[in-house]
C-alpha cells in the first residue's frame, strides 16, 4: 500500500490592513471636510469666523469617530 505525501506551504495568518497613514488620512479628511462645511455655512449666514470655529469643534470628534468605526475590527 502506498501513501501519497501532500506538501503544502505553511499557512500564513492574515495580515492586518491597519496603517497609520490610512488612519491619519481618514481623521484629517473628515475633520477638514467638517471645517470646510462649517465655514461655508458660516459664510452663507454672514459669520465666516463662527462657521470656521463651529466646523472645527464638530470636525474633531467626527473625525475621531469615523476613524474608530473604520478601524474598529482590525
Amino acid at each position: 500500500m502506498s501513501q501519497a505525501l501532500v506538501c503544502s506551504a505553511p499557512v500564513q495568518p492574515p495580515r492586518s490592513t491597519f496603517s497609520l497613514a490610512g488612519a491619519g488620512s481618514v481623521l484629517i479628511g473628515f475633520t477638514a471636510a467638517c471645517v470646510v462645511a462649517g465655514t461655508l455655512i458660516g459664510w452663507a449666514v454672514g459669520s465666516l469666523g463662527y462657521g470656521l470655529a463651529f466646523g472645527a469643534v464638530v470636525g474633531v470628534p467626527v473625525g475621531v469617530a469615523v476613524t474608530v468605526i473604520r478601524y474598529r475590527n482590525i
